[in-house]
């Protein structure tokens, strides 16, 4: 069975409703990242950190999995299939995809502040102020803050290499080190780009769906799916 990867990015989510932070209209345009997404802004002001992140973790649960994440369920049932995602939010879970590997972390778990990978989950939207992991250490959102590591990079890599092919979904390709997956990705693998305003990219076996995620994933996992059948 042929393998696939594929990475999302917040495009998939902005269609279930998920405010991004890239956007004209985005987060960004609320928040400045040095108030609310980087170590110093926790120490200096842990509430407003906290409270950032509870309010983002009550949307994901006020949201639900569109067609794209949808999608990429049925493409499990006849590929071997593993998401590599930019996203914080549980949407690719709760539609059913069984392999996720989160790049930037997951809003709906809680890490010790001591461990960058010592996880727990979170029920519910709300983090108390005070919570602390079984280390001792107060708990932070399972986030990667800007100017932090992103530990799971290597991995994803490694998934890269392996695939057969690879399908990236609503990412401007702008974020490193994230953005530099593609590039670990075999000369001679086909690789399908699918967002409206698809970054430019040079290379052999390229394939541009300028849709949106919802429009563009089923229409690419219904061809491959009919091809492979």
């Amino acid at each position: 069975m042929k393998k696939i990867v594929v990475f999302t990015g917040a495009g998939i989510s902005r269609e279930s409703g998920i405010a991004t932070f890239r956007d004209i209209d985005g987060l960004w345009a609320e928040h400045r990242i040095e108030d609310v997404c980087t170590p110093e802004a926790l120490a200096r002001n842990r509430t407003r950190v906290i409270d950032f992140y509870n309010m983002r973790r009550r949307e994901v649960l006020s949201k639900e999995p569109n067609a794209a994440h949808h999608a990429l369920v049925n493409l499990e049932k006849h590929f071997d299939v593993e998401v590599v995602t930019q996203n914080i939010d549980d949407l690719h879970e709760r539609a059913g995809s069984t392999h996720v590997l989160h790049l930037h972390g997951e809003i709906r778990k809680l890490r010790s502040s001591l461990d960058e990978l010592a996880s727990v989950p979170i029920e519910g939207w709300e983090q108390p102020l005070d919570a602390r992991h079984a280390d001792g250490s107060l708990l932070r959102p399972f986030v990667v803050f800007f100017g932090e590591s992103v530990p799971m990079l290597e991995r994803a890599a490694e998934i890269v290499r392996a695939a057969d092919a690879m399908i990236v979904v609503g990412t401007s390709l702008q974020v490193y080190p994230a953005a530099s997956l593609v590039h670990y990705l075999r000369p001679d693998a086909p690789l399908w780009l699918i967002d409206p305003n698809a970054p430019p990219l040079r290379r052999s076996g390229l394939s541009v769906i300028r849709q949106p995620a919802s429009v563009g994933v089923p229409q690419l996992v219904g061809e491959l799916i009919c091809h492979a059948n």
